[in-house]
């Protein structure tokens, strides 16, 4: 169970170097430190690792989704990353390095200038996503870069790549880089980016192979064989016992695969190669092997086949990306994978282009998970706050409804003070408010006299009264921050940027939940995020919020005949639909549908969705954002699911 990934953590036994040695030779489809958190954009729920792990998304309740054990693949293995690196040396080696960027503590993108264009490599050592590849996405940088980027422009900025290598097959690549040291010599500079899972890494090496810095150090109490600290020698993983896809010949084969038993030849062949994951290991095997057969009788001509196929290799590049019922990425392959469905292997013209269609949006919403966990934490603590407030002003409302009960008894008293006397502990007095002329029983104090149980009774008709109206009042205004609170924490779950994620953080820092305060690290101005856009069934443009900032601009921005969607009387997304004049009922209960998922009645059934003209919806002075009030409404009633969503056209921009 060491470094096994439950809830939001790891047990800390990797630190035993004999443990991580044990971990890093465990084919990748056992290997414990490949793990993942929970992704989410609507509803993408496709499998990204391999291996089963206890999965717990902090941001699962209010997103409507629970956590579980889920079943995970890992794209990235040693074929696949062995064709990005073939390509990206085919266009690399002699390029110079224009610019270097680091967006986060675990990447780094580089600005190749090679071939009279430009080239944007992406050396990623996310835990969860680590890669290595062409990109062409757009990264939000600190205004001060980090010691490591700082480090890297001092050493290689302007240097020439010389070459891209995968060492033996594995998840290990080595940048090497010409470089000009300060007194003017030409120095050798490595780049290392390991992938593996928790433990991924990237470090530059000097001529030496001494480490000069690392986006992760490991220090002796981590590991007592492999440290990774800057000015020690750098030691590669602990070699495996396989053969490197380019080294297998037919002789070598067959030895490692008769040294593996009777076993089915998938199971052989990852235990034998390096680089090969399970799906990698399987789909050899169903290249080599008769239809239906896990095992070969002719151990000796399998192995033939094998070489011959690994040998030809190189030259089967044709990228594929599995998708999923949904259409959303489920793998990568480096060339169609007979043994899945060709049908879901959508093809792209590059490696990177299909690592990036896989990894993109997974990665970024990674990252928003991890920096909202401490804005989700705090949120759910405020609204217990609030329920527990609640409750106790509930309890005084309800104390305080005997407070006529209390008058009624004092003035009964007081007109009956001739038959009472100290010392008694109760009295059975003619109750002249009761219409039937009945009596009422009336507890007394025996230590007080009959003038003192009256004022006694009216101090606590007093009490009552006040109690009620604060309470009352105290009421109205925990149940409208409870509503804030419960809209922001559905807010910080449709955060697919850190755009948005910024916003709802300004807006806690403006309420006061949020201390502000000066981060020198702190990313650039981010650009103004962007609501969802659908496309109705009538090809009509429907305008979902995302959060309370975006609820005003495109509640504001909105033409006065233009309709206005809202779920009631619950925390939920502004919907426009950006059409005037009569609106197709197809296309108004579309919006409907994105109305109820985007709220807090998403799981609930008959959701109560209003709907008017924009003209009609108004934002009173001094209020909250994304706070109105509407009239002439109507309303519908739904009860929608994810299915019905996915049905609805987003476009991508």
């Amino acid at each position: 169970n060491a470094g096994y990934h439950r809830g939001g953590g790891f047990q800390r036994a990797i630190a035993d170097d004999a443990c991580f040695h044990a971990l890093w030779s465990l084919p990748q489809e056992r290997n414990p430190c490949i793990n993942t958190r929970t992704q989410y954009a609507i509803a993408r729920n496709s499998i990204a690792r391999k291996g089963v792990q206890r999965v717990e998304d902090p941001l699962a309740e209010s997103r409507g989704r629970a956590s579980g054990w889920r079943c995970y693949l890992m794209p990235m293995d040693g074929l696949t990353l062995g064709f990005a690196t073939r390509e990206m040396n085919a266009i690399l080696p002699g390029g110079r390095i224009d610019r270097i960027t680091q967006p986060e503590k675990d990447t780094i993108v580089l600005l190749v200038r090679a071939g009279a264009a430009n080239h944007r490599l992406l050396l990623c050592a996310s835990p969860n996503n680590a890669r290595c590849h062409f990109t062409n996405l757009n990264f939000p940088n600190p205004l001060e870069p980090p010691m490591f980027c700082m480090l890297l422009r001092k050493q290689i900025l302007s240097g020439r790549i010389l070459s891209i290598r995968q060492m033996h097959g594995d998840r290990v690549i080595h940048v090497d880089i010409d470089t000009v040291n300060e007194l003017g010599d030409h120095v050798l500079r490595r780049l290392v980016l390991e992938i593996m899972g928790r433990h991924s890494n990237l470090m530059l090496l000097d001529e030496d192979g001494r480490i000069l810095e690392a986006a992760r150090h490991v220090s002796a109490d981590m590991s007592r064989v492999r440290q990774i600290q800057p000015g020690l020698p750098y030691l590669p993983p602990p070699a495996q016992d396989k053969i490197a896809p380019e080294d297998a010949d037919a002789e070598k084969l067959l030895a490692k695969l008769e040294a593996q038993g009777d076993v089915p030849l998938q199971k052989a062949l990852a235990a034998s190669v390096s680089g090969l994951s399970n799906p990698a290991a399987k789909e050899l095997a169903y290249r080599v092997l008769p239809a239906g057969c896990d095992r070969t009788d002719n151990l000796p001509e399998t192995a033939a086949r094998l070489a011959e196929l690994l040998r030809r290799l190189p030259q089967m590049a044709d990228p594929r990306v599995l998708e999923d019922e949904q259409g959303e990425p489920a793998d990568i392959f480096p060339f169609p994978y007979l043994s899945r469905d060709l049908d879901r292997q959508k093809p792209y013209p590059t490696v990177s282009q299909a690592l990036e269609r896989y990894f993109g949006a997974r990665d970024q919403q990674d990252r928003i998970n991890q920096k909202s966990a401490s804005m989700v934490k705090l949120l759910k603590g405020q609204i217990e706050r609030c329920e527990k407030k609640l409750a106790q002003q509930e309890e005084d409302l309800s104390s305080a409804a005997r407070m006529d009960e209390y008058r009624i008894m004092g003035e009964i008293i007081n007109a009956n003070l001739w038959q009472l006397k100290k010392g008694q502990t109760e009295a059975t007095l003619p109750n002249f408010y009761d219409e039937n002329g009945g009596s009422m029983t009336i507890p007394l104090d025996n230590q007080l006299t009959p003038v003192q149980n009256a004022q006694r009774y009216f101090k606590k008709y007093q009490k009552a009264r006040t109690t009620r109206e604060i309470a009352a009042e105290q009421k109205e205004k925990t149940l409208k921050e409870l509503d804030y609170l419960e809209g922001t924490l559905l807010d910080v779950g449709k955060c697919i940027g850190e755009s948005e994620l910024e916003e709802i953080r300004q807006d806690l820092m403006r309420t006061g939940y949020i201390r502000k305060g000066v981060n020198r690290r702190q990313q650039k101005a981010l650009p103004k995020s962007k609501p969802y856009h659908y496309r109705s069934t009538d090809g009509i443009d429907i305008y979902v919020g995302k959060n309370a900032a975006q609820n005003d601009r495109l509640t504001g921005d909105a033409r006065p005949n233009e309709t206005w969607l809202h779920a009631k009387d619950m925390p939920g997304s502004h919907v426009i639909i950006r059409e005037e004049g009569e609106i197709p009922r197809q296309t108004l209960l579309e919006a409907a549908i994105l109305a109820a998922w985007y709220s807090k009645g998403q799981n609930s059934s008959g959701v109560p969705i209003d709907y008017t003209l924009r003209r009609y919806v108004k934002k009173p002075g001094g209020a909250a954002p994304g706070m109105v009030i509407y009239t002439n409404q109507r309303t519908l009633f739904m009860t929608v699911s994810e299915s019905d969503v996915r049905k609805i056209q987003l476009v991508e921009e």
